[in-house]
């Protein structure tokens, strides 16, 4: 049947109308979002103008003649001082909280009555109750400088700790010091001297009102093995073979509570260590030295059980020192791991967990 004029206008306009839908949506679109910039444009002009009006134009310059007087100080805010409300977490005591590893230089006496300025490593902590926010640090630093030009003694220290109890309200506080002691040392043989450095740490730590006293010592030693030895001479009187036994390097941290402080000196506690173990390592060496400290090792071979208990009966056996223990660790030149051992006397040291890096610390780096 054929299709009318009139039908073909008619689809012709339908189809014409399809077409102009999309460009009519776009156009009421394109109205839309220009009337929403537009909206948002004014907007933020309207919050730009308020707040030009608000913010106030601060200085930027520093003001080098301001003085801080008490009034001024007063209005200063202390969070750490603040209410029990402003506690975050558990309203629990804190067994140690302060400053660690603030340097400044220490006089301190030697043996042979010579005084020695050494840059000391400084960490002063106290006990916090439950109820208190916080401490303000920055008083264990200020009561420590009290006595920075003292001659140190155990007794500066105990004023030391008695200072910042006092300023920080607290029961129980610990100070601990650490450097290194230089003493000097002849070689075996040569006559050569030599300073050998000793990284020693003190402290003074109070508990419940007790005090203790505790020295801490790290000794570097060369170890040879007992094993290798036997099984190096085994080669030779058997095969005609040349062979050598395995040593190394050797670090035994020495760590002593003190019964009575009184004549006692670091030097004491460094002579113990190398009666009980003779082979400490070298300073100033020549040939003669070097064939010496090989004879030496031969004849002292020692396994690290051997090592911690040789230092405790050298300890043991001094009235000056209470409880005390022994961490050794030879870095063993045979394996790619270290051998180490630990051996404590009393309850000042004893524990049942240790830090787990606390053997990656016995490493002397030189």
């Amino acid at each position: 049947m054929p299709i009318s004029p009139a039908n073909v206008r008619a689809w012709e306009l339908i189809k014409a109308e399809q077409r102009s839908i999309p460009e009519k949506i776009r156009k009421a679109a394109d109205t839309l979002t220009n009337r929403a910039v537009a909206s948002e444009r004014t907007q933020l002009e309207r919050q730009a103008k308020t707040a030009e009006v608000a913010y106030p134009l601060f200085k930027r310059t520093y003001e080098t003649d301001f003085e801080a007087d008490a009034a001024y100080r007063d209005t200063l805010p202390d969070l750490q001082n603040g209410p029990e409300s402003l506690i975050k977490g558990a309203r629990r005591s804190i067994q140690h909280v302060g400053i660690s590893n603030f340097r400044l230089p220490i006089r301190f006496h030697s043996r042979n009555a010579e005084d020695l300025t050494l840059e000391t490593s400084v960490t002063g902590t106290v006990s916090l109750e439950a109820e208190k926010k916080g401490i303000n640090m920055s008083r264990i630093m200020r009561s420590f400088y009290r006595f920075a030009e003292s001659l140190f003694s155990f007794e500066v220290a105990e004023g030391v700790i008695d200072a910042y109890k006092a300023d920080l309200g607290s029961f129980d506080a610990r100070l601990q010091m650490r450097f290194s002691y230089p003493m000097k040392v002849s070689s075996l043989r040569s006559g050569l001297e030599g300073y050998q450095y000793y990284d020693i740490a003190l402290e003074v730590v109070e508990r419940n009102g007790h005090r203790q006293k505790i020295v801490h010592l790290d000794y570097v030693y060369s170890s040879t093995c007992p094993c290798s030895l036997e099984l190096s001479e085994h080669a030779r009187r058997t095969r005609m073979q040349l062979a050598t036994p395995h040593s190394q390097r050797s670090v035994a941290r020495i760590s002593v509570e003190l019964a009575d402080e009184a004549g006692f000196w670091f030097e004491d506690l460094i002579e113990l260590c190398r009666q009980a173990v003779q082979t400490e390592t070298q300073v100033m060496v020549k040939r003669e030295d070097e064939q010496a400290f090989a004879e030496l090792n031969a004849a002292n071979p020692i396994f690290v059980e051997d090592a911690v208990r040789l230092f405790g009966e050298a300890l043991a056996g001094d009235d000056r020192i209470a409880d005390f223990r022994v961490i050794a660790s030879h870095q063993e030149s045979l394996h790619s791991h270290d051998a180490v051992s630990v051996l404590t006397e009393g309850e000042t040291f004893a524990q049942a967990s240790f830090d787990p890096r606390l053997f990656s610390t016995l490493f002397h780096v030189g």
